[in-house]
């Protein structure tokens, strides 16, 4: 194995998420050749019980889909979405960024602050800018944490825009020249939030200092 892939290989294993390919250049020496080892790794790891899969825009390590069944255990059942939060979510992800009010303007409804708030909580949406207008509203969009749970390597994936319409769960008057976002482009008149660096695990504990 090359010291490429073995140097990817070592960083996703620790990572806690998917790592783009920007991540793995930051900390793999100058002038390795990722996609290389991205191609090296994922030949190695096809058939295998743990395959390395593209999802997020990222890389990351993954149990095999065919062996999935060997994951499942007796649980108590997790909280389901409601309709409502099932519907703003399909919103936010078709339309992000979008605010509060614009979400309402879809829906027909208003948007109930706890509906939003489960969203935040689960992870799946994020306030992601401030619209560059009179009360400067908090705009929202889509996580990588909601394209790990639905399995998505990018929004691209996501039914088609037919199909959601015939859900109920898009807007019947977009416009023709509709497109699936970039959930980390900003708008034209959004301002950026902070945002966040990647997070790595650490299983392993440094030596104590000597006592004096």
């Amino acid at each position: 194995m090359s010291d490429a892939a073995r140097e990817i290989e070592a960083l996703l294993f620790a990572a806690a998420g998917p790592l783009t390919a920007e991540d793995l250049a930051k900390r793999l020496p100058e002038g390795a050749d990722i996609e290389a080892g991205l191609a090296e790794l994922s030949a190695l790891y096809e058939g295998r019980g743990v395959v390395l899969a593209n999802v997020a825009g990222g890389w990351r390590f993954q149990t095999a889909a065919d062996l999935a069944w060997l994951m499942t255990e007796e649980r108590d059942e997790p909280r389901r979405l409601s309709k409502a939060a099932q519907e703003t979510l399909a919103i936010i992800a078709y339309h992000q960024p979008v605010t509060r009010a614009e979400i309402e303007a879809v829906r027909g409804v208003q948007a109930s602050r706890g509906t939003l708030d489960v969203l935040l909580e689960l992870g799946l949406v994020r306030m992601r800018g401030r619209r560059r207008t009179p009360g400067r509203p908090v705009t929202f969009g889509t996580t990588d944490a909601f394209l790990e749970h639905y399995g998505l390597a990018a929004l691209a994936d996501l039914p088609g825009l037919a199909e959601m319409k015939a859900a109920g769960l898009l807007s019947l008057d977009l416009p023709p020249d509709f497109a699936v976002p970039d959930p980390n482009a900003l708008a034209a008149d959004e301002d950026p939030l902070e945002a966040d660096a990647p997070e790595f695990h650490v299983d392993f504990l440094g030596e104590d200092e000597p006592a004096n």
